[in-house]
Protein backbone atom coordinates (compact mmCIF):
# COMPACT_ATOMS: atom_id res chain seq x y z
CA UNK A 1 0.00 0.00 0.00
CA UNK A 2 1.24 3.47 -0.90
CA UNK A 3 2.54 5.47 2.07
CA UNK A 4 1.72 9.12 1.35
CA UNK A 5 4.34 10.30 3.85
CA UNK A 6 7.11 9.38 1.40
CA UNK A 7 6.15 12.54 -0.50
CA UNK A 8 7.71 14.71 2.21
CA UNK A 9 9.88 12.62 4.53
CA UNK A 10 13.60 12.04 3.98
CA UNK A 11 13.99 9.06 1.62
CA UNK A 12 15.76 5.77 2.18
CA UNK A 13 18.90 5.71 0.01
CA UNK A 14 21.14 3.24 -1.78
CA UNK A 15 24.22 2.84 0.46
CA UNK A 16 26.70 3.01 -2.44
CA UNK A 17 25.53 5.68 -4.88
CA UNK A 18 23.22 7.41 -2.32
CA UNK A 19 20.31 7.46 -4.77
CA UNK A 20 16.87 7.86 -3.18
CA UNK A 21 14.43 4.96 -3.18
CA UNK A 22 11.39 7.21 -2.78
CA UNK A 23 10.52 10.64 -4.23
CA UNK A 24 10.03 13.42 -1.64
CA UNK A 25 8.42 15.66 -4.22
CA UNK A 26 6.66 17.86 -1.64
CA UNK A 27 9.80 18.56 0.39
CA UNK A 28 12.03 21.11 -1.37
CA UNK A 29 14.12 21.44 1.80
CA UNK A 30 15.39 17.88 1.34
CA UNK A 31 18.13 17.71 -1.30
CA UNK A 32 16.30 14.99 -3.27
CA UNK A 33 13.07 16.98 -3.24
CA UNK A 34 14.94 20.12 -4.25
CA UNK A 35 16.66 18.48 -7.22
CA UNK A 36 13.36 16.88 -8.22
CA UNK A 37 11.72 20.33 -8.21
CA UNK A 38 14.41 22.06 -10.24
CA UNK A 39 14.52 19.15 -12.72
CA UNK A 40 10.86 19.42 -13.68
CA UNK A 41 10.45 23.18 -13.17
CA UNK A 42 13.58 24.01 -15.16
CA UNK A 43 12.42 21.88 -18.08
CA UNK A 44 8.88 23.27 -17.86
CA UNK A 45 10.15 26.85 -18.10
CA UNK A 46 12.42 25.83 -20.99
CA UNK A 47 9.57 24.08 -22.81
CA UNK A 48 7.29 27.08 -22.32
CA UNK A 49 9.80 29.42 -23.93
CA UNK A 50 10.81 26.88 -26.60
CA UNK A 51 7.17 26.67 -27.70
CA UNK A 52 6.29 30.30 -27.00
CA UNK A 53 5.99 31.10 -30.72
CA UNK A 54 3.25 28.69 -31.95
CA UNK A 55 0.36 30.17 -29.86
CA UNK A 56 0.93 33.59 -31.48
CA UNK A 57 2.57 32.49 -34.71
CA UNK A 58 -0.32 31.50 -36.96
CA UNK A 59 -2.24 34.75 -36.64
CA UNK A 60 -0.53 37.62 -34.79
CA UNK A 61 3.11 37.09 -35.77
CA UNK A 62 2.33 35.77 -39.25
CA UNK A 63 0.29 38.88 -40.05
CA UNK A 64 2.87 41.24 -38.56
CA UNK A 65 5.79 39.73 -40.48
CA UNK A 66 3.86 38.78 -43.62
CA UNK A 67 4.56 35.06 -43.29
CA UNK A 68 3.23 32.38 -45.61
CA UNK A 69 2.06 28.93 -44.47
CA UNK A 70 5.41 27.55 -45.68
CA UNK A 71 7.34 30.15 -43.67
CA UNK A 72 5.51 29.15 -40.49
CA UNK A 73 6.16 25.45 -41.12
CA UNK A 74 9.83 26.10 -41.88
CA UNK A 75 10.26 27.98 -38.60
CA UNK A 76 8.85 24.98 -36.70
CA UNK A 77 11.29 22.65 -38.46
CA UNK A 78 14.26 24.94 -37.78
CA UNK A 79 13.42 25.05 -34.08
CA UNK A 80 13.33 21.25 -33.86
CA UNK A 81 16.57 20.92 -35.83
CA UNK A 82 18.45 23.08 -33.35
CA UNK A 83 17.15 21.04 -30.43
CA UNK A 84 18.21 17.80 -32.09
CA UNK A 85 21.79 19.06 -32.40
CA UNK A 86 21.87 20.37 -28.82
CA UNK A 87 20.55 17.09 -27.42
CA UNK A 88 23.28 15.15 -29.18
CA UNK A 89 25.87 17.40 -27.55
CA UNK A 90 24.10 17.57 -24.18
CA UNK A 91 24.34 13.82 -23.59
CA UNK A 92 28.16 13.53 -23.62
CA UNK A 93 28.33 16.91 -21.85
CA UNK A 94 26.31 15.46 -18.97
CA UNK A 95 28.70 12.51 -18.70
CA UNK A 96 31.74 14.79 -18.73
CA UNK A 97 30.68 17.92 -16.83
CA UNK A 98 27.59 16.73 -14.99
CA UNK A 99 23.89 17.34 -15.69
CA UNK A 100 23.47 20.34 -13.38
CA UNK A 101 26.00 22.52 -15.22
CA UNK A 102 24.75 21.28 -18.60
CA UNK A 103 21.15 22.05 -17.60
CA UNK A 104 21.95 25.59 -16.43
CA UNK A 105 24.08 26.17 -19.54
CA UNK A 106 21.20 25.21 -21.85
CA UNK A 107 18.82 27.53 -20.00
CA UNK A 108 21.12 30.54 -19.98
CA UNK A 109 22.16 30.06 -23.62
CA UNK A 110 18.50 29.80 -24.68
CA UNK A 111 17.46 32.80 -22.60
CA UNK A 112 19.48 35.20 -24.74
CA UNK A 113 17.63 34.63 -28.05
CA UNK A 114 14.33 34.55 -26.13
CA UNK A 115 14.95 38.13 -24.97
CA UNK A 116 15.87 39.12 -28.53
CA UNK A 117 12.50 38.12 -30.01
CA UNK A 118 11.65 41.80 -30.31
CA UNK A 119 14.44 42.26 -32.84
CA UNK A 120 12.69 40.09 -35.47
CA UNK A 121 11.20 41.95 -38.42
CA UNK A 122 11.29 39.45 -41.30
CA UNK A 123 11.15 35.76 -42.03
CA UNK A 124 14.94 35.39 -42.07
CA UNK A 125 15.18 36.88 -38.61
CA UNK A 126 12.42 34.58 -37.37
CA UNK A 127 14.20 31.47 -38.68
CA UNK A 128 17.49 32.51 -37.10
CA UNK A 129 15.88 33.36 -33.77
CA UNK A 130 13.83 30.15 -33.54
CA UNK A 131 16.95 28.14 -34.30
CA UNK A 132 18.77 29.57 -31.29
CA UNK A 133 15.69 29.45 -29.05
CA UNK A 134 15.70 25.72 -29.90
CA UNK A 135 18.68 25.41 -27.54
CA UNK A 136 16.13 25.34 -24.72
CA UNK A 137 14.70 22.07 -25.98
CA UNK A 138 18.05 20.43 -25.30
CA UNK A 139 17.50 20.93 -21.56
CA UNK A 140 15.41 17.75 -21.53
CA UNK A 141 18.55 15.58 -21.59
CA UNK A 142 20.21 17.01 -18.44
CA UNK A 143 16.76 17.05 -16.80
CA UNK A 144 16.50 13.27 -17.21
CA UNK A 145 20.17 12.52 -16.45
CA UNK A 146 20.03 14.62 -13.28
CA UNK A 147 16.85 12.84 -12.16
CA UNK A 148 18.40 9.44 -12.93
CA UNK A 149 21.43 10.38 -10.83
CA UNK A 150 19.32 11.06 -7.72
CA UNK A 151 16.73 8.25 -7.80
CA UNK A 152 17.35 4.51 -7.63
CA UNK A 153 16.16 1.81 -10.05
CA UNK A 154 12.96 1.00 -8.14
CA UNK A 155 11.55 4.54 -8.65
CA UNK A 156 13.63 6.03 -11.46
CA UNK A 157 10.93 5.37 -14.05
CA UNK A 158 8.41 7.33 -12.00
CA UNK A 159 10.93 10.09 -11.21
CA UNK A 160 11.92 10.55 -14.84
CA UNK A 161 8.31 10.44 -16.00
CA UNK A 162 7.24 13.03 -13.42
CA UNK A 163 10.07 15.44 -14.23
CA UNK A 164 9.55 14.94 -17.96
CA UNK A 165 5.76 15.07 -17.72
CA UNK A 166 5.60 18.18 -15.58
CA UNK A 167 8.22 19.72 -17.84
CA UNK A 168 6.38 18.82 -21.04
CA UNK A 169 3.34 20.55 -19.60
CA UNK A 170 5.16 23.75 -20.53
CA UNK A 171 4.03 22.99 -24.08
CA UNK A 172 0.46 23.34 -22.88
CA UNK A 173 1.02 26.20 -20.47
CA UNK A 174 2.47 28.30 -23.26
CA UNK A 175 -0.86 28.14 -25.12
CA UNK A 176 -2.52 29.72 -22.07
CA UNK A 177 0.17 32.16 -21.00
CA UNK A 178 1.42 33.66 -24.25
CA UNK A 179 -2.02 34.69 -25.62
CA UNK A 180 -3.06 35.86 -22.13
CA UNK A 181 0.07 38.03 -21.72
CA UNK A 182 -0.33 39.35 -25.26
CA UNK A 183 -4.03 40.21 -24.76
CA UNK A 184 -3.22 41.91 -21.45
CA UNK A 185 -0.56 44.08 -23.05
CA UNK A 186 -2.95 45.10 -25.82
CA UNK A 187 -6.07 45.63 -23.69
CA UNK A 188 -4.62 46.92 -20.42
CA UNK A 189 -1.38 48.58 -21.51
CA UNK A 190 -2.59 49.95 -24.83
CA UNK A 191 0.26 48.42 -26.87
CA UNK A 192 -0.23 47.68 -30.54
CA UNK A 193 -0.09 44.03 -31.66
CA UNK A 194 3.18 44.87 -33.45
CA UNK A 195 4.82 45.78 -30.12
CA UNK A 196 2.88 43.57 -27.72
CA UNK A 197 3.97 40.19 -29.08
CA UNK A 198 7.61 41.27 -28.84
CA UNK A 199 7.27 42.42 -25.22
CA UNK A 200 5.53 39.16 -24.34
CA UNK A 201 8.80 37.21 -24.69
CA UNK A 202 10.48 39.16 -21.86
CA UNK A 203 8.37 37.21 -19.34
CA UNK A 204 9.81 33.74 -20.13
CA UNK A 205 13.30 35.27 -20.34
CA UNK A 206 13.09 36.45 -16.72
CA UNK A 207 11.77 33.07 -15.55
CA UNK A 208 14.53 31.15 -17.36
CA UNK A 209 17.37 33.18 -15.89
CA UNK A 210 15.94 33.02 -12.37
CA UNK A 211 15.54 29.24 -12.56
CA UNK A 212 19.05 28.66 -13.92
CA UNK A 213 20.64 30.76 -11.20
CA UNK A 214 18.55 28.95 -8.58
CA UNK A 215 19.68 25.48 -9.60
CA UNK A 216 23.33 26.58 -9.66
CA UNK A 217 23.16 28.05 -6.16
CA UNK A 218 20.81 25.64 -4.39
CA UNK A 219 21.49 22.17 -5.85
CA UNK A 220 24.43 19.70 -5.94
CA UNK A 221 25.72 17.76 -8.92
CA UNK A 222 25.14 14.31 -7.41
CA UNK A 223 23.84 12.84 -4.13
CA UNK A 224 27.48 12.38 -3.09
CA UNK A 225 28.63 15.91 -3.94
CA UNK A 226 30.76 17.17 -6.82
CA UNK A 227 30.51 15.50 -10.21
CA UNK A 228 34.30 15.18 -10.46
CA UNK A 229 34.41 13.23 -7.18
CA UNK A 230 31.60 10.74 -7.83
CA UNK A 231 33.95 7.73 -8.20
CA UNK A 232 35.81 8.61 -5.01
CA UNK A 233 32.50 8.85 -3.17
CA UNK A 234 31.57 5.35 -4.31
CA UNK A 235 34.95 4.06 -3.14
CA UNK A 236 34.47 5.71 0.24
CA UNK A 237 30.97 4.27 0.63
CA UNK A 238 32.22 0.79 -0.20
CA UNK A 239 34.98 1.11 2.38
CA UNK A 240 32.48 2.33 4.96
CA UNK A 241 30.56 -0.89 4.46
CA UNK A 242 33.60 -3.09 4.83
CA UNK A 243 34.48 -3.60 1.15
CA UNK A 244 37.98 -2.63 0.03
CA UNK A 245 38.97 -1.63 -3.48
CA UNK A 246 39.87 1.29 -5.71
CA UNK A 247 37.73 3.33 -8.01
CA UNK A 248 39.63 5.51 -10.46
CA UNK A 249 37.98 8.45 -12.22
CA UNK A 250 39.03 7.69 -15.80
CA UNK A 251 37.11 7.41 -19.07
CA UNK A 252 36.71 3.61 -18.92
CA UNK A 253 35.07 1.47 -21.60
CA UNK A 254 31.45 1.81 -22.61
CA UNK A 255 30.83 -1.41 -24.49
CA UNK A 256 29.31 -3.55 -21.73
CA UNK A 257 31.09 -6.67 -22.97
CA UNK A 258 31.85 -8.79 -19.92
CA UNK A 259 34.90 -10.98 -20.20
CA UNK A 260 35.73 -13.86 -17.89
CA UNK A 261 38.44 -13.13 -15.40
CA UNK A 262 38.22 -9.36 -15.42
CA UNK A 263 36.89 -6.91 -12.92
CA UNK A 264 36.72 -3.99 -15.30
CA UNK A 265 34.01 -1.54 -14.25
CA UNK A 266 32.06 -2.11 -17.40
CA UNK A 267 33.23 -5.57 -18.26
CA UNK A 268 35.42 -4.42 -21.09
CA UNK A 269 38.13 -7.02 -20.59
CA UNK A 270 40.83 -4.39 -20.50
CA UNK A 271 43.99 -5.39 -18.69
CA UNK A 272 44.72 -1.88 -17.49
CA UNK A 273 44.73 -1.52 -13.72
CA UNK A 274 43.41 2.01 -14.15
CA UNK A 275 40.18 0.70 -15.66
CA UNK A 276 39.50 -1.94 -13.04
CA UNK A 277 37.55 -1.90 -9.85
CA UNK A 278 39.66 -4.30 -7.83
CA UNK A 279 36.82 -5.74 -5.78
CA UNK A 280 36.12 -9.34 -4.87
CA UNK A 281 32.67 -10.07 -3.44
CA UNK A 282 32.66 -12.11 -0.27
CA UNK A 283 29.67 -14.06 0.95
CA UNK A 284 26.72 -11.67 0.59
CA UNK A 285 25.27 -10.23 3.76
CA UNK A 286 22.65 -7.59 4.45
CA UNK A 287 23.99 -4.22 5.48
CA UNK A 288 21.51 -1.61 6.53
CA UNK A 289 22.73 -0.14 9.78
CA UNK A 290 23.20 3.43 8.56
CA UNK A 291 20.52 6.10 8.82
CA UNK A 292 18.05 6.07 5.91
CA UNK A 293 20.05 3.40 4.04
CA UNK A 294 18.31 0.59 2.21
CA UNK A 295 19.54 -2.93 3.09
CA UNK A 296 21.74 -4.15 0.24
CA UNK A 297 23.94 -7.23 -0.16
CA UNK A 298 27.64 -6.89 -0.95
CA UNK A 299 27.27 -8.33 -4.45
CA UNK A 300 24.54 -5.78 -5.20
CA UNK A 301 26.85 -3.04 -3.92
CA UNK A 302 29.64 -4.26 -6.19
CA UNK A 303 27.35 -4.40 -9.22
CA UNK A 304 26.27 -0.83 -8.50
CA UNK A 305 29.89 0.34 -8.25
CA UNK A 306 31.07 -1.63 -11.29
CA UNK A 307 28.25 -0.93 -13.72
CA UNK A 308 26.21 2.06 -12.66
CA UNK A 309 28.69 4.86 -12.04
CA UNK A 310 28.75 7.21 -15.03
CA UNK A 311 32.19 7.43 -16.70
CA UNK A 312 33.70 10.07 -18.95
CA UNK A 313 33.33 8.94 -22.56
CA UNK A 314 35.77 9.28 -25.40
CA UNK A 315 34.42 9.43 -28.94
CA UNK A 316 35.68 5.94 -29.74
CA UNK A 317 34.12 4.50 -26.61
CA UNK A 318 30.79 6.27 -27.17
CA UNK A 319 30.17 4.86 -30.65
CA UNK A 320 29.31 1.27 -29.56
CA UNK A 321 26.75 2.70 -27.13
CA UNK A 322 25.22 5.03 -29.71
CA UNK A 323 24.84 2.26 -32.30
CA UNK A 324 23.83 -0.60 -30.01
CA UNK A 325 20.53 -2.36 -30.71
CA UNK A 326 19.25 -1.41 -27.26
CA UNK A 327 19.83 2.30 -27.86
CA UNK A 328 18.05 1.86 -31.21
CA UNK A 329 14.97 0.50 -29.43
CA UNK A 330 14.80 3.51 -27.12
CA UNK A 331 15.45 5.90 -29.99
CA UNK A 332 12.79 4.29 -32.19
CA UNK A 333 10.15 4.42 -29.49
CA UNK A 334 10.90 8.05 -28.67
CA UNK A 335 11.05 8.97 -32.36
CA UNK A 336 7.38 8.03 -32.54
CA UNK A 337 6.09 9.25 -29.18
CA UNK A 338 7.92 12.50 -28.51
CA UNK A 339 8.39 13.22 -32.21
CA UNK A 340 4.66 12.91 -32.71
CA UNK A 341 3.99 15.11 -29.70
CA UNK A 342 6.28 17.89 -30.94
CA UNK A 343 4.85 17.95 -34.46
CA UNK A 344 1.23 17.74 -33.32
CA UNK A 345 1.76 20.40 -30.65
CA UNK A 346 2.93 22.80 -33.36
CA UNK A 347 -0.16 22.45 -35.58
CA UNK A 348 -2.97 21.41 -33.24
CA UNK A 349 -4.26 24.95 -32.72
CA UNK A 350 -4.35 25.51 -36.48
CA UNK A 351 -6.10 22.15 -37.00
CA UNK A 352 -8.80 23.14 -34.51
CA UNK A 353 -9.31 26.51 -36.21
CA UNK A 354 -9.63 24.76 -39.59
CA UNK A 355 -12.32 22.33 -38.39
CA UNK A 356 -13.96 24.70 -35.87
CA UNK A 357 -13.52 28.32 -37.12
CA UNK A 358 -15.66 29.79 -34.32
CA UNK A 359 -12.96 28.94 -31.75
CA UNK A 360 -10.61 31.65 -33.12
CA UNK A 361 -7.00 32.09 -31.90
CA UNK A 362 -7.58 32.09 -28.14
CA UNK A 363 -10.24 29.37 -28.08
CA UNK A 364 -8.28 27.02 -30.30
CA UNK A 365 -5.15 27.78 -28.28
CA UNK A 366 -6.89 26.85 -25.03
CA UNK A 367 -8.05 23.51 -26.42
CA UNK A 368 -4.64 22.84 -27.98
CA UNK A 369 -3.09 23.61 -24.58
CA UNK A 370 -4.94 20.66 -23.10
CA UNK A 371 -2.87 18.29 -25.24
CA UNK A 372 0.33 19.54 -23.63
CA UNK A 373 -1.14 19.86 -20.13
CA UNK A 374 -2.23 16.22 -20.14
CA UNK A 375 1.49 15.46 -19.80
CA UNK A 376 1.13 16.31 -16.11
CA UNK A 377 -0.88 13.10 -15.68
CA UNK A 378 -0.25 10.86 -18.67
CA UNK A 379 3.55 10.95 -18.93
CA UNK A 380 4.00 10.16 -15.21
CA UNK A 381 1.53 7.28 -15.60
CA UNK A 382 3.87 5.75 -18.18
CA UNK A 383 6.71 5.87 -15.66
CA UNK A 384 4.53 4.55 -12.83
CA UNK A 385 3.35 1.61 -14.96
CA UNK A 386 6.97 0.98 -15.92
CA UNK A 387 8.02 0.76 -12.27
CA UNK A 388 5.00 -1.41 -11.43
CA UNK A 389 5.82 -4.07 -14.04
CA UNK A 390 9.54 -4.03 -13.19
CA UNK A 391 9.45 -6.14 -9.96
CA UNK A 392 7.44 -8.91 -11.67
CA UNK A 393 8.67 -8.87 -15.27
CA UNK A 394 12.01 -7.05 -15.06
CA UNK A 395 13.36 -5.00 -17.96
CA UNK A 396 11.40 -7.11 -20.48
CA UNK A 397 8.19 -5.85 -18.87
CA UNK A 398 9.34 -2.25 -19.23
CA UNK A 399 10.17 -2.81 -22.88
CA UNK A 400 6.85 -4.54 -23.63
CA UNK A 401 5.02 -1.56 -22.13
CA UNK A 402 6.79 0.80 -24.56
CA UNK A 403 5.63 -1.20 -27.57
CA UNK A 404 2.07 -1.65 -26.27
CA UNK A 405 1.45 2.07 -25.78
CA UNK A 406 3.20 2.74 -29.10
CA UNK A 407 0.82 0.45 -30.98
CA UNK A 408 -2.22 1.97 -29.27
CA UNK A 409 -0.95 5.46 -30.13
CA UNK A 410 -0.83 4.43 -33.78
CA UNK A 411 -4.41 3.16 -33.63
CA UNK A 412 -5.72 6.48 -32.26
CA UNK A 413 -3.71 8.53 -34.77
CA UNK A 414 -5.15 6.50 -37.64
CA UNK A 415 -8.66 6.92 -36.21
CA UNK A 416 -8.28 10.72 -36.07
CA UNK A 417 -6.83 10.83 -39.57
CA UNK A 418 -9.49 8.69 -41.22
CA UNK A 419 -12.48 10.33 -39.52
CA UNK A 420 -11.22 13.96 -39.54
CA UNK A 421 -13.89 14.84 -36.91
CA UNK A 422 -16.04 17.89 -37.49
CA UNK A 423 -17.74 17.42 -34.12
CA UNK A 424 -15.85 18.98 -31.21
CA UNK A 425 -16.68 16.25 -28.70
CA UNK A 426 -15.44 13.55 -31.07
CA UNK A 427 -12.29 15.45 -31.95
CA UNK A 428 -11.33 16.34 -28.39
CA UNK A 429 -12.14 12.83 -27.16
CA UNK A 430 -9.98 11.13 -29.78
CA UNK A 431 -7.11 13.57 -29.18
CA UNK A 432 -7.30 12.92 -25.42
CA UNK A 433 -7.23 9.13 -26.03
CA UNK A 434 -4.27 9.51 -28.36
CA UNK A 435 -2.52 11.76 -25.82
CA UNK A 436 -2.94 9.12 -23.10
CA UNK A 437 -0.98 6.48 -25.00
CA UNK A 438 1.45 8.83 -26.76
CA UNK A 439 2.47 10.73 -23.61
CA UNK A 440 2.50 7.56 -21.49
CA UNK A 441 4.91 6.22 -24.11
CA UNK A 442 7.29 9.09 -23.38
CA UNK A 443 7.28 8.19 -19.68
CA UNK A 444 7.61 4.46 -20.31
CA UNK A 445 10.56 5.04 -22.64
CA UNK A 446 12.58 6.95 -20.06
CA UNK A 447 11.60 4.35 -17.48
CA UNK A 448 13.81 1.92 -19.43
CA UNK A 449 16.60 4.37 -20.35
CA UNK A 450 18.41 4.17 -16.95
CA UNK A 451 18.75 0.37 -17.34
CA UNK A 452 20.49 0.52 -20.75
CA UNK A 453 24.27 1.15 -20.58
CA UNK A 454 23.83 2.84 -17.15
CA UNK A 455 27.49 3.93 -17.00
CA UNK A 456 26.85 5.95 -20.20
CA UNK A 457 23.47 7.32 -19.18
CA UNK A 458 24.13 10.77 -20.64
CA UNK A 459 24.94 9.35 -24.06
CA UNK A 460 21.88 7.07 -24.08
CA UNK A 461 19.62 9.88 -22.84
CA UNK A 462 21.06 12.29 -25.40
CA UNK A 463 20.63 9.90 -28.32
CA UNK A 464 17.10 9.00 -27.26
CA UNK A 465 16.09 12.61 -26.72
CA UNK A 466 17.68 13.74 -29.99
CA UNK A 467 15.89 11.02 -31.93
CA UNK A 468 12.62 12.27 -30.46
CA UNK A 469 13.42 15.62 -32.03
CA UNK A 470 14.33 13.90 -35.29
CA UNK A 471 10.86 12.38 -35.26
CA UNK A 472 9.42 15.84 -34.69
CA UNK A 473 11.36 17.15 -37.70
CA UNK A 474 10.29 14.28 -39.96
CA UNK A 475 6.64 14.62 -38.96
CA UNK A 476 6.80 18.42 -39.23
CA UNK A 477 8.13 18.08 -42.79
CA UNK A 478 5.22 15.77 -43.62
CA UNK A 479 2.82 18.37 -42.21
CA UNK A 480 4.60 21.08 -44.19
CA UNK A 481 4.15 19.37 -47.57
CA UNK A 482 0.55 18.38 -46.90
CA UNK A 483 -0.30 22.02 -46.21
CA UNK A 484 -3.63 22.10 -44.30
CA UNK A 485 -4.58 18.46 -44.84
CA UNK A 486 -3.81 17.72 -41.20
CA UNK A 487 -5.98 14.60 -41.03
CA UNK A 488 -3.96 12.83 -43.70
CA UNK A 489 -0.73 13.43 -41.78
CA UNK A 490 -2.28 12.03 -38.61
CA UNK A 491 -2.91 8.65 -40.18
CA UNK A 492 0.50 8.65 -41.88
CA UNK A 493 2.16 9.18 -38.47
CA UNK A 494 -0.05 6.41 -37.04
CA UNK A 495 1.05 3.90 -39.65
CA UNK A 496 4.73 4.81 -39.13
CA UNK A 497 4.35 4.47 -35.35
CA UNK A 498 2.87 0.98 -35.60
CA UNK A 499 5.47 -0.17 -38.14
CA UNK A 500 8.46 1.09 -36.12
CA UNK A 501 7.26 -0.49 -32.87
CA UNK A 502 6.61 -3.86 -34.51
CA UNK A 503 10.05 -3.83 -36.15
CA UNK A 504 11.84 -3.28 -32.81
CA UNK A 505 9.83 -5.47 -30.45
CA UNK A 506 12.11 -8.55 -30.79
CA UNK A 507 15.34 -6.87 -29.56
CA UNK A 508 16.59 -7.57 -26.03
CA UNK A 509 15.98 -4.66 -23.61
CA UNK A 510 19.59 -4.67 -22.29
CA UNK A 511 22.80 -6.22 -23.65
CA UNK A 512 23.14 -9.86 -22.58
CA UNK A 513 26.50 -9.39 -20.82
CA UNK A 514 25.76 -5.98 -19.29
CA UNK A 515 26.83 -5.44 -15.68
CA UNK A 516 24.35 -3.43 -13.61
CA UNK A 517 21.12 -1.80 -14.64
CA UNK A 518 19.01 -4.95 -14.37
Amino acid sequence: MFDISVLWKAPEVNPINRKARTIPGLNPVNVYGRVFFFSWFGFMIAFWSWYAFPPLLYETIAKDLGLSQADVANSNIVSLTATLLIRLVAGPSCDRFGPRLTFAGCLLAGAIPTALAGAVYNVQGLLALRFFVGILGGSFVPCQVWSTGFFDKNVVGTANALTGGFGNAGGGITYFLMPAIFDSLVADRGLTAHVAWRVTFIVPFICIVTTAVGMLILCPDTPTGKWSERHLAVQQNLATHGISGAVVDVPGELTDQATAGTNSPNGSGSGSDEKKLGFEAVEPKQIGGFAHEAPLGEQAMLDTARGEVVVKPSFREALPVVFSAQTLVLAGGYFCSFGGELAINSILGAYYVKNFPTLQQRGSGNWAAMFGLLNVVFRPLGGVFSDLVYPRFGVWGKKALIHFVGLMTGVFLIAIGLTDPMDQNTMFGLVAGMAFFLESGNGANFGLVPHVHPHANGIVSGCTGATGNLGGIVFAIIFRYNHKDYAQVFWIIGVMTIAINLSLCWIRPVPKAQIGGR
